[in-house]
């Protein structure tokens, strides 16, 4: 199948269903040639989450972030 046959065959589904396989595409390559993180970034993620430990009420769910996001770059 070519590119272009695959992306036609891609778009059929609904916006839900896309962004679903969006997600499992990404998924499926998230940890394959990635570089490890550097113990600058491993200290950032831990200070990241003892904070959200500290203050879940502070997070935001992806829906609110999302359009926040769409509101800003429209």
């Amino acid at each position: 199948m070519n590119k272009a046959a695959l992306l036609k065959e891609l778009l059929e589904p609904s916006v839900e269903e896309r962004l679903e396989l969006i997600q499992d595409l990404c998924d499926s390559i998230a940890d394959e040639n990635l570089p490890p993180l550097t113990e600058e970034q491993m200290a950032e993620m831990d200070r990241r989450i003892a904070e959200h430990e500290k203050h879940p009420e502070r997070a935001s769910l992806w829906e609110e972030v999302r359009d926040r996001l769409w509101v800003r770059y429209k």
